[in-house]
């Protein structure tokens, strides 16, 4: 998941927001620290399972990542901030999306993630020209990293 999350991570140029859903465990964190090291970042990353949110600097950018796992009602959006995570230039993670309740902005990318012996399933949705690129970026990073000729032709990882 990790190295997953680092071609990610090498593939994003300008802000996008990416939805990150799956059960208890599926490696959505897992995957957020990789993106994190694949874009330069050599401090502590930190899960949001209790704060709700963790920012990042990173050459000049900002990272946020979300798990709204307990948010309970829009009001608790409210309080996150989550209006100012509408800023074409951030990136955005966001676990659990679903309990923001319609207060997130629009996700460029969700990704899904399944538990599947041995290992896990990550399907990649784009929902916008910016996650088209994301995700076609990435799957062509993967591709050269693994060392396969040709054009990506799916978005099942």
């Amino acid at each position: 998941m990790d190295a997953l999350g680092q071609a990610l991570g090498r593939s994003l140029r300008n802000g996008a927001v990416v939805y990150l859903r799956g059960q208890l465990g599926a490696g959505k964190t897992t995957l957020v620290r990789g993106v994190l090291k694949g874009l330069g970042f050599e401090g502590r990353v930190r899960s949001p399972t209790y704060t709700l949110v963790e920012g990042y600097e990173i050459g000049g950018y900002r990272l946020y990542h979300l798990d709204l796992y307990r948010i309970r009602g829009p009001e608790e959006m409210e309080y996150l901030g989550a209006r100012d995570l509408d800023d074409g230039d951030l990136w955005v993670f966001v676990e659990w999306p679903d309990h923001g309740e319609g207060r997130l902005p629009e996700p460029d990318l969700v990704l899904n993630f399944e538990l599947r012996e041995p290992g896990r399933l990550i399907r990649a949705e784009p929902r916008s020209g910016r996650g088209e690129d994301l995700t076609q970026a990435w799957l062509a990073r993967m591709r050269t990293n693994l060392g396969v000729e040709g054009e990506p032709k799916s978005a099942e990882l």
